[in-house]
């Protein structure tokens, strides 16, 4: 209800208490002309009647007003009590609500009433409000990923890089990798590719081979280099496509022997070590490191960015999905509405409990801040409309009594 609703209300029942007691005055006038110049029994007793009713209005227009302000204007001690008492009234307010509404027994009942699973079940049953979460997540993932200090992650990164660089040992690292290829016949396999390539390549450049093996040996071409050039290539064919076709040849077992004697190497001698480490110090620095972190890092920004603007694009449809996923799993498991509904209620009898003393603070200070008059106006126009009754009925009651009163004198005496 409004503030002008309020005071139209108020004004309303003051005039109507006060039409009463000017009535109750009018009959007492005219009762009294009436039983100067032509007096009749039952014009007593209404004379009694409207004379207390009128003492009673009066002393209830009293009380009334004494609440709000000074009757008349007038000073008189132990009126405009609401005014006068305001941090009394505040601090005497808070200790009642924090002593009477804010303790185990009255708070208990509602909050075991209170079940925010089922309110949020409800609200996730709708489908515009998934799109607000999916929109909502969305947007807050790109503003965080977009307000990131690209300096400060390219460090990072490349702070971390360097650590995991200086605690791991190459050389291991190289023995390890070594022995998982010779483990998986991986150098078999390049042997197999490299081979018959290089078989190619000296069958297409014999007349490059002829021309070296002249350039070194120029007797060579005076006494049929070319047909001793054609009989080299001719056995170094030969001699790759039996290493090609002999899973067992001898290079191919003296190759194995090789790697794995490196590998044995890389593991006992401190020689590799030193040369890992000088190559690691060389070409593994942290400022080296910086500048390559700071570029993929950028690059996996940018692209990142544009996914997530792409409201279909992979990015937004991934979070759809575990959102939809996670909706999906909080509706089915009961148990952990439960666990929620149960978390909720204790935190917030918890909390409820702990800050009752601080409510009835509040409370006292914000009625102490405010300004006594203005309290008392507003507390009038909340409550007035109903004390006026109480000045009605005092007229009421006051003319009843004073009726009795003289009733019983006139019977008694």
């Amino acid at each position: 209800m409004s503030e002008q609703l309020k005071k139209e209300r108020l004004k309303k029942h003051k005039l109507l208490a006060t039409g009463l007691f000017i009535l109750m005055a009018a009959v007492y006038g005219v009762m009294m002309y009436l039983l100067k110049h032509q007096p009749e029994k039952w014009m007593d007793y209404v004379r009694a009647f409207s004379e207390a009713g009128m003492v009673g209005a009066l002393a209830d227009w009293f009380a009334v007003t004494a609440l709000f302000k000074y009757p008349l204007g007038i000073k008189i001690p132990h009126t405009n009590l609401i005014t006068k008492n305001k941090n009394t009234l505040g601090e005497n307010l808070g200790i009642f609500v924090s002593n009477n509404f804010l303790t185990t027994d009255t708070i208990r009942p509602y909050i075991d009433k209170l079940s925010v699973s089922e309110y949020l079940t409800n609200w996730l049953s709708k489908e515009k409000n998934i799109e607000i979460i999916n929109k909502e997540c969305g947007r807050i993932i790109y503003q965080i990923v977009d307000n990131l200090n690209d300096e400060s992650i390219a460090e990072f990164l490349a702070k971390k890089g360097f650590e995991l660089t200086e605690e791991i040992k190459l050389e291991r690292l190289a023995a390890t990798s070594l022995l998982y290829l010779l483990e998986q016949k991986e150098h078999d396999r390049l042997l197999n590719i490299i081979l018959p390539q290089a078989q190619q390549y000296v069958e297409n450049n014999r007349e490059l081979i002829y021309k070296k093996v002249v350039e070194k040996q120029p007797i060579l071409g005076l006494i049929g280099g070319k047909s001793v050039t054609n009989q080299l290539i001719s056995g170094i064919t030969t001699f790759l496509q039996e290493i090609v076709q002999n899973p067992e040849h001898t290079i191919r077992n003296t190759l194995t022997e090789k790697l794995y004697q490196i590998v044995e190497d890389l593991n006992e001698k401190d020689d590799w070590h030193d040369k890992f480490t000088q190559i690691k110090n060389e070409f593994i620095t942290q400022e080296k490191l910086y500048s390559y972190t700071k570029d993929i890092w950028l690059r996996l920004k940018e692209d990142l960015l544009l996914k997530l603007k792409d409201i279909d694009g992979t990015v937004n449809q991934y979070i759809r999905q575990n959102i939809d996923l996670m909706v999906h799993k909080f509706k089915e498991d009961q148990e952990m509405q439960q666990n929620i509904d149960k978390y909720v209620r204790q935190y917030v009898y918890k909390m409820v409990l702990k800050n009752s003393n601080e409510v009835g603070i509040i409370i006292t200070n914000t009625v102490q801040k405010w300004d006594g008059n203005e309290l008392s106006e507003k507390l009038e126009l909340e409550v007035g409309k109903d004390l006026q009754y109480i000045r009605i009925n005092g007229t009421l009651v006051g003319g009843l009594v004073g009726l009795v009163i003289y009733a019983l004198t006139q019977l008694f005496v």
